[in-house]
Parts: C-alpha cells; sequence; structure tokens
C-alpha cells in the first residue's frame, strides 16, 4: 500500500513538473514591428524598447506569453497591443492615426 501511494505522489510530481513555465530548449519569443511612421516608439510594459525603423529590421526578444505594447509618436494618437507571444518571430503590423489638426 505505500509504494502505491509513493508511486501515486511521485506521478503527481512528474505531472506538475511538466505543467506551465517556459521549458528548457523552448525558443524564445521575438517580435518584429513594422509601425508607420517609422519614428515611432514602441514601449513594453511602460518600458522602452525601441524605434520602429529598428525594430522592423531588428525582432526584439521577450519570454513568451502575455504582453502589452504601446505605440507612441508625435503627430499621432497612441496604440496599445495586447497580445500573446508564441515561441518563434511575431510580425506587428500597424499604422498609427495622425491627429487632425
Amino acid at each position: 500500500m505505500e509504494s502505491l501511494r509513493l508511486g501515486a505522489a511521485l506521478a503527481l510530481g512528474l505531472a506538475l513538473i511538466g505543467c506551465g513555465g517556459p521549458q528548457r530548449g523552448a525558443r524564445p519569443a521575438e517580435v518584429r514591428f513594422l509601425i508607420e511612421p517609422a519614428t515611432a516608439r514602441v514601449y513594453a510594459e511602460d518600458r522602452f524598447v525601441g524605434a520602429a525603423r529598428v525594430l522592423a529590421r531588428r525582432p526584439e526578444g521577450f519570454p513568451p506569453g502575455p504582453r502589452h505594447f504601446t505605440i507612441t509618436a508625435e503627430g499621432h494618437f497612441p496604440h496599445d497591443v495586447e497580445v500573446d507571444l508564441p515561441s518563434g518571430v511575431t510580425t506587428i503590423r500597424l499604422r498609427l492615426r495622425p491627429v487632425p489638426p
């Protein structure tokens, strides 16, 4: 009976280890931003990530999972993007809407 409980506890422990969180060897998430205007600035969770013209050529790496991006540019309305990043490269394309004169 004791060995049965031990086996069940070991199986449960192994099942829990396999669940949740990034696994070793999993590919990181990368995001390429294709934004107009190219002078736009990208922020992730209120942290500056980079300028749109740079991020169009060089994707930025993040751990896979949910992310909140804010894109701003002078003379344009800001834009918020919520995305659940998978492993590999994700491309975000958008054109900011100009503020009317």
